[in-house]
């Protein structure tokens, strides 16, 4: 079974920086899409980015030229830098891999930004 395990999470002023990363069990970047989902307080969980096996990306609208998502495979890591920071990014940021051909799907337990003064 894999596993995920998000960190760098915290505390930020607006404008600020942050880099999440999300360590996986094993090798399983080269046949996963890895993305990261966010949930802020009361609503649905949003995808933020993703990046598949091959490395093509995409981004939600709300993030697109202030976060990359990037990855390292030798490590088995997955990474979302987070630029100009605004309040309305503050969210409970998780990580996410799909299986290329099962489907299947696996989720890490979290990480909590906030985005405050």
């Amino acid at each position: 079974q894999v596993q995920l395990v998000e960190s760098g999470g915290g505390l930020v002023q607006p404008g600020g920086s942050l880099r999440l990363s999300c360590a996986a069990s094993g090798s399983i970047l080269s046949n996963r899409t890895m993305g990261w989902y966010r949930q802020a307080p009361g609503k649905q969980r949003e995808l933020v980015a993703v990046i598949t096996s091959g490395g093509s990306t995409n981004y939600a609208d709300s993030v697109k030229g202030r976060f990359t998502i990037s990855k390292d495979n030798a490590k088995n890591t997955v990474y979302l830098q987070m630029n100009s920071l605004k309040p309305e990014d503050t969210a409970v940021y998780y990580c996410n891999a799909q299986h290329r051909f099962s489907g299947y799907v696996s989720w890490g337990q979290g990480t909590q930004v906030t985005v405050s003064s």
